[in-house]
């Protein structure tokens, strides 16, 4: 199998979308870490007004996808006092609509997990080894595929403009975009599902998955991506608008190449991100899941991290703060603020300990479906 790029053609890939001045790659400052804190603030208020400004997209759908056990200890970092040693989260695609001035319509799926594929991360693939299959049942609930859902929306897959993860572990794009060579664990060369589709991404981490760190490893399937044909990726350094209300934000920590998506819609601003598995860890005051609360205050941290790598730890609470001060607050609860982590925290009576305060399930925007 053949990797389709090296570090340095990642630069010569085309790219997409219009640069956003206002914020900027703190992790590659010169200014120490608490200085790129109080950066970080001003550059969301910065943009918060210039972000308004573009409009919004037609509208926003949810679809959940899969619900999956995760380790608490990562994902509620050190504060968590739960007994349960894993909680559960739903990962959930977001359909974003929008017409340029032109006229074009476009669309652009956010988290298009192949679920099916995603369980090979060598992370969850060992996991499940140990797991019997009929306590598995208990933890993993599909609820539905990407293609299953784009039908039901009666978007045609021909139709999808964009596909963007916030950032691509676990991930497996061989049946989205295809493969230039044939796949002996699928059995064919698959066809790319969406033909017209390119996957947005940093080059910063389509370059790290040339050359991964041991810290990456049990997160990335790189064997996922040989054969991928590199002009499926259009690669971005930075912040980028992509669209009425539709932006793309460098929010690096979690991996070197993280990214946000920010959405304007009816109710203000939301910011989307694996940076924390659930709202109230950017408002831990208001948290009653067990430790959180008592833990923040202990050690003065106005956020609580997705913790199951620690590839800049600073750099991640700075892009936190960054999504936190560009979220409006909630209109169901003015406490919690419109973050919508892509993988959310779900309560399941299998993981006492671990029911959240409050969660979103969902953004709404725009035209629904019946």
């Amino acid at each position: 199998m053949h990797f389709p790029w090296t570090t340095a053609e990642v630069t010569d890939l085309p790219t997409v979308g219009t640069a956003v001045d206002a914020v900027t790659d703190l992790s590659r400052s010169e200014e120490p870490p608490g200085a790129r804190l109080r950066i970080a603030r001003r550059q969301a208020a910065a943009f918060r007004g210039e972000f308004a400004s573009t409009g919004t997209p037609d509208s926003v759908v949810t679809c959940d996808l899969v619900t999956l056990p995760y380790p608490t200890r990562f994902g509620l970092f050190r504060a968590s006092k739960a007994l349960a040693p894993f909680l559960s989260i739903t990962n959930r695609m977001q359909v974003i609509r929008w017409t340029e001035s032109g006229g074009r319509k476009r669309v652009l799926l956010f988290e298009p997990s192949d679920h099916e594929l995603g369980r090979y991360t060598p992370y969850f693939d060992t996991l499940a080894q140990r797991t019997p299959g009929f306590l598995e049942r208990q933890f993993v609930t599909e609820h539905g595929t990407v293609l299953g859902h784009l039908a039901r929306l009666g978007i045609e897959p021909a139709e999808v403009d964009y596909l963007l993860f916030d950032h691509l572990h676990t991930q497996d794009l061989w049946r989205w975009v295809g493969t230039t060579a044939f796949q002996d664990d699928l059995g064919q060369t698959p066809e790319a599902a969406f033909p017209h589709a390119k996957v947005i991404v940093q080059r910063d981490e389509l370059a790290a998955l040339a050359d991964l760190h041991p810290l990456q490893k049990p997160w990335y399937q790189p064997g996922a991506y040989a054969d991928v044909p590199a002009e499926a990726f259009l690669p971005v350094n930075g912040s980028v608008v992509l669209g009425p209300g539709v932006a793309v934000l460098r929010t690096p920590g979690h991996v070197f190449g993280n990214q946000s998506l920010v959405v304007n819609t009816d109710t203000g601003i939301w910011v989307s991100s694996e940076n924390v598995i659930a709202t109230e860890a950017l408002v831990p005051e208001h948290s009653r899941l067990p430790g959180l609360a008592r833990w923040a205050r202990a050690w003065q941290q106005e956020v609580v991290l997705n913790a199951n790598t620690i590839e800049t730890t600073a750099d991640q609470y700075n892009s936190i703060v960054l999504e936190k001060a560009l979220a409006d607050r909630s209109q169901a609860d003015p406490r919690f603020l419109q973050f919508f982590p892509s993988s959310e925290l779900t309560g399941a009576w299998t993981n006492p300990g671990t029911r959240p305060t409050f969660a979103h399930d969902a953004i709404r925007h725009g035209t629904q479906p019946a």
